[in-house]
């Protein structure tokens, strides 16, 4: 059973009197475990397709079941803990908490949305932290970093509640080369040793060769798969 299924999903969004389609009728379907990259120029729907994947838009028509459930149904109190036990996010920017310490950045989310005691939460940050290279980083905030190991952080904290999918928006985007590609090969290790789905909206030609299933938008369209 595929971890994401879309089905001839729609975005209208209502600017004053004009509406606007994002996506229009867009089908895929994602396996669990993949690596897969969503790609197309600026104003293609690739934003709005992960804001819907990740439960924080839904479809104006269509269907779309993510780890087996129909989003479309769920209230909006519904979506935040569907997204919190089962969707990690990483961003361009890192959305990192400056005030907070990169251990204390990574437990935010446990903190946030699951009922899980001290003891067990301070073994999964920290296995979390050596699994991207970033536990003798611990105590440090985000301004002692590199973007690099922001992005590390950023990776651990979106695995730390165990989700069955990640979504990266641009994740290499302000990075250089070298650094790119470690992130993208940490992504993968990553991918192989917890089963997670990552799915990426990018520009980067280092991401869409790394994938193992490129989907091309234009003008809201799905034009073509890529394997």
């Amino acid at each position: 059973m595929p971890l994401v299924t879309a089905e001839n999903i729609s975005k209208v969004y209502r600017l004053g009197s004009e509406q606007v389609k994002a996506l229009s009728n867009v089908s895929f379907s994602l396996e669990k475990s993949s690596f897969i990259s969503f790609v197309g120029p600026s104003g293609s729907g690739k934003t709005t397709l992960l804001n819907m994947l990740g439960c924080l838009d839904r479809p104006t028509e269509g269907r779309l079941t993510v780890c087996g459930t129909d989003t479309a149904g769920l209230k909006p109190s519904q979506r935040a803990d569907f997204r919190g036990k089962n969707i990690g996010f990483i961003f361009q920017d890192f959305n990192l908490i400056p005030v907070l310490s990169v251990y204390e950045n990574v437990e935010y989310p446990l903190v946030m949305v699951q009922n899980i005691c001290a003891k067990e939460r301070r073994e999964r940050i920290m296995r979390m932290l050596d699994a991207v290279g970033m536990a003798e980083h611990s105590e440090k905030r985000p301004s002692q970093l590199s973007g690099g190991q922001k992005q590390r952080v950023a990776a651990a904290r979106a695995l730390v509640t165990n989700p069955s999918l990640i979504l990266a928006d641009e994740p290499t985007a302000n990075l250089d080369h070298e650094t790119s590609m470690k992130i993208i090969t940490l992504m993968k290790s990553m991918r192989d040793d917890f089963g997670t789905t990552f799915v990426f909206s990018t520009h980067d030609p280092k991401v869409v060769s790394e994938a193992e299933h490129v989907f091309v938008l234009e003008d809201g369209k799905l034009v073509r798969e890529e394997a």
